[in-house]
């Protein structure tokens, strides 16, 4: 039977290898018959011109003037290269929400740029370039403006650091295109499509630390052409990665090993996640050792990060023995795959207390900041005390790409968790919170995670969460799969009293799925709360799946536009950590990471 099997799977094989044979034939027959016809029309264009001119001569309109066939020609090409990409810029501009805004910068950079190739994905590039460069005249425009506050001056200083970061991605993206061919852009899609989202998110972030008023209103005024142009280049990314996705036929795809894991990792990354619980795997050799009672190399958890070669390669591995750690470390762009764990989540836990009330920005509330990707935590906590009368005081702030939490304890009251930007999984952590507790503009997937909810303050509501997605060509969003989502033990008398809320629209087009999880009765029958209005309630998208619990039931649910109810399990596999995360390139199941549904 065995060997009948493997025939059967043979036999398919090569059935799809004849289809795949077919596919490239019949594309190339399309393409012979679409050069044929440009030829033709070429051909039928030069005939018009000639007679077009020959009858010029007969009545005399060129009599003055000697004919050169040299200058014509070049003269007909330059007109019919002029033609052509203004015929390719509109028709790239098409699926763009700014088409004159998108025809009007492709049309002055081309200009601007006799020699630039004008192929898609040369006018991807430049597109992308566009950004950058008009992100780079706003800047300097508002560098001019008076901020005669402190608050104000705070502001602009978070400006100047998102600015930086918002350039690091474009540039990214500008080298990614012009290292792909035409046919294999599509491969790059995912990674170009995290990086502007990013863009996106760090002038809205840039915005919203001003307070109301008219500076915030000229900030905002400032980069909506930069908005535009982001929002522009994710629509060409997906218009471009479309045309030639047919021809791609996955020879660049990054392919996983025989263990399931990329090609490109290295042995110590394949062990780091492989391991199941790095905390007591004896195999696992720190590169430092932090510990109050000095019996590592450092005392502080910020010493052992500064103390990190900057040229190092592989994973630079931080053990932070049993403590509280009173500080508040960042782990900086150039930090790039640091593993940091500890002795558990209530045993190793780093602790402050920044927050909004006393001046603070919500940006710089963090405890601990996460901006180098490759980053991985597990079995240490992360915890903001601030309380709930303080209001925003964000326990952690991950900026990371591929950025990973195993068992790990986020503890707060509003804004706990801030997942602000790029590809983001926690598995197996726990979270506590009042408003907004799980908030930003990642694509972020919190897989069997317990949501606590704490007791609000007398005049407040709790939300689980406040997803950030400003444009709907953003590849972010929150997800919630096979989690709990429970009051807290401090909440449970009073639980019923309060109003409690899945999540609310932060941003217009908010995004939040909950699929496969058990829902608490303490959250109410509407299920999602309105932000203020009606603002959003038309463009986001939120969904259910497979949900369990007295609080799943959603036949009172909010009558939203874009409210989806108990989507398809078809739709529901699209947030799963393969399609959302592409976590099948740096996740590996031996972390028990569920890539699809359950079932």
């Amino acid at each position: 039977m065995a060997f009948q099997d493997f025939d059967y799977i043979s036999e398919r094989r090569k059935n799809e290898q004849k289809q795949k044979a077919k596919n490239r034939i019949m594309i190339g027959v399309v393409l012979f018959l679409a050069v044929l016809v440009l030829i033709a029309a070429a051909a039928c264009a030069y005939v018009y011109i000639n007679r077009n001119s020959a009858a010029d001569g007969k009545t005399g309109k060129h009599s003055t003037n000697h004919p050169n066939p040299a200058k014509d020609k070049a003269a007909h090409a330059k007109d019919d290269g002029n033609a052509a990409t203004l015929k390719a810029v509109k028709m790239l501009c098409s699926s763009t929400d700014y088409i004159q805004t998108c025809q009007d910068s492709l049309s002055k950079y081309i200009g601007s740029n006799a020699t630039a190739s004008k192929q898609p994905k040369d006018l991807l590039q430049a597109a992308i370039s566009v950004v950058s460069a008009e992100l780079q005249k706003v800047y300097d425009k508002v560098s001019t403006m008076n901020f005669d506050t402190p608050e104000l001056k705070g502001a602009f200083e978070d400006c100047k650091v998102l600015f930086q970061d918002a350039k690091d991605e474009l540039n990214s993206s500008v080298s990614s295109v012009h290292q792909q061919t035409t046919t294999s852009l599509s491969s790059s899609t995912p990674d170009l499509n995290n990086w502007l989202s990013a863009v996106m998110s760090y002038q809205e972030t840039c915005i919203d630390g001003f307070p109301d008023g008219d500076v915030k209103t000229s900030m905002n005024t400032s980069l909506q052409s930069v908005k535009e142009l982001t929002s522009n280049s994710l629509a060409i990314v997906n218009q471009v990665s479309g045309l030639f996705s047919a021809v791609n036929f996955g020879a660049s795809r990054r392919l996983l090993d025989h263990d399931g894991l990329p090609s490109w990792m290295s042995d110590e990354d394949r062990r780091m996640l492989k391991r199941k619980d790095k905390s007591k795997d004896k195999s696992l050799v720190p590169n430092v050792t932090v510990a109050l009672d000095g019996s590592g190399q450092f005392k502080t958890i910020s010493d052992a990060l500064a103390a990190m070669p900057t040229a190092y390669e592989g994973r630079y591995n931080i053990y932070v023995k049993e403590g509280i750690y009173q500080e508040y470390p960042i782990v900086s762009k150039n930090m790039i795959n640091v593993t940091i764990y500890g002795d558990g989540s209530q045993k190793s836990v780093v602790t402050g207390n920044k927050n909004f009330v006393d001046g603070v920005r919500t940006f710089q509330t963090a405890t601990f900041t996460v901006l180098g990707d490759g980053f991985m935590a597990q079995s240490i906590g992360f915890k903001n005390t601030a309380g709930g009368e303080k209001h925003q005081a964000v326990a952690i702030r991950v900026q990371a790409d591929r950025s990973v939490f195993l068992n790990c304890r986020m503890e707060g009251y509003q804004d706990t968790v801030y997942a602000q930007t790029h590809r983001q999984f926690y598995r197996g952590c726990l979270i506590t919170g009042t408003v907004d507790f799980i908030f930003g503009d990642a694509a972020s997937i919190f897989q069997n995670c317990v949501m606590y909810i704490m007791k609000p303050l007398d005049n407040q509501q709790t939300i689980v969460t406040a997803q950030g997605r400003i444009d709907k060509r953003e590849t972010t969003g929150i997800v919630l799969q096979n989690c709990k989502i429970l009051a807290d033990k401090g909440f449970e008398e009073d639980k019923m009293k309060f109003k409690n809320y899945l999540g609310r629209p932060w941003k217009e087009y908010s995004r939040t799925i909950v699929m496969e999880s058990e829902i608490g009765e303490l959250i109410d029958p509407a299920g999602w709360m309105p932000w203020e209005g009606d603002f959003a309630l038309n463009t986001l998208y939120y969904a259910e799946y497979a949900n369990t619990g007295p609080g799943a039931k959603t036949d009172s649910r909010v009558k939203w536009a874009g409210y989806k109810g108990i989507i398809s399990k078809t739709e529901a596999q699209k947030y799963t950590v393969t399609p959302f995360l592409q976590g099948d390139t740096w996740l590996d199941s031996n972390t028990k990471v569920r890539f699809g549904l359950s079932s």
